[in-house]
């Protein structure tokens, strides 16, 4: 990879609220976050499309009340093919033209076992197509730079994203990592297998690093011993939970800078403030660095 000299592009990922307090909190994230103006702004969708109407009224609300570009994330699982399009129509009426297709976690959560949905799409790949066909939409899929916990093997991930690109994806936006290495050595067996699409890191703030390295054991993503010392290290104060994870931001979307990346899908756990001071660390957007 090349240094890459221009301003990064950035995106944003957000979780529907749960509680009043929950919906307080995306919206104060939103506005803060705004000024970054990011490329897009992506909303989850729960396991088992447990908030389905949740994620459609955020959406929906960023349209009417921001000039920011949210894209909906749909899963295949729990749902005939007639309900899935029958959201994927919403999207279109609420002003929607991104979606982010995703084969999604069952509904007993992460590490249970898949079943396809006997009338539904059976994997990303068809749910894509299926956007594909009900046209208009710009499609992201996720791509994983450790393999997907379930995939057997390289050539089977590989070709698995494949599959989705050949569907009609227009993008892949990968699950969270700590080695920087990974990133490029998953972005050298994608390219050699004829993949073209940007392949965009997705960044997680380190808000808390119990809890990040939990869902990362999770999901398949490795934390390197280094990074466990260097947050075991850190003070008990909020203060310097947030500097140690802004610093450590800054640190690793710089070095993929180096290595040629532009585009940084950020987790924001509907905060702001981290990643915030990780964009003004780095120049991007509106964001200003602390004095």
């Amino acid at each position: 990879m090349t240094t890459s000299s221009s301003r990064p592009t950035i995106s944003l990922e957000f979780f529907p609220p749960k509680t009043e307090k929950m919906e307080v909190a995306l919206w104060r994230a939103v506005e803060e976050l705004a000024p970054l103006a990011p490329a897009f702004v992506s909303v989850t969708y729960g396991a088992g499309g447990s908030t389905r109407e949740r994620t459609h009224g955020t959406v929906a609300r960023l349209v009417r009340e921001t000039a920011l570009k949210p894209a909906a994330h749909l899963t295949c699982v729990a749902a005939t093919r007639d309900e899935v399009d029958a959201v994927i129509h919403a999207y279109a009426e609420a002003g929607v033209s991104h979606i982010v297709a995703l084969r999604g976690d069952p509904p007993e959560g992460v590490g249970s076992t898949y079943t396809p949905h006997p009338g539904g799409y059976a994997y990303a790949s068809d749910l894509v197509a299926g956007i594909a066909h009900i046209g208009g939409f710009e499609i992201s899929v996720g791509a994983y730079p450790e393999r997907h916990p379930e995939s057997r093997s390289w050539g089977e991930e590989i070709d698995n994203l494949k599959r989705k690109v050949d569907a009609g994806a227009n993008r892949a936006i990968t699950q969270f990592f700590f080695d920087d290495d990974l990133f490029e050595t998953f972005l050298e067996r994608v390219r050699a297998a004829g993949i073209t699409i940007p392949i965009v890191p997705g960044i997680i703030p380190v808000h808390n690093f119990t809890a990040v390295a939990g869902f990362a054991e999770k999901t398949g993503a490795s934390v390197p011993d280094a990074v466990r010392a260097r947050f075991a290290g850190v003070g008990e104060t909020a203060e310097e939970r947030a500097r140690a994870a802004i610093d450590f931001g800054i640190e690793q979307v710089a070095d993929l800078r180096r290595r040629g990346v532009e585009h940084f899908h950020f987790y924001t756990m509907n905060r702001a403030d981290l990643v915030t001071g990780i964009c003004a660390g780095l120049g991007v957007g509106g964001a200003r660095a602390a004095a």
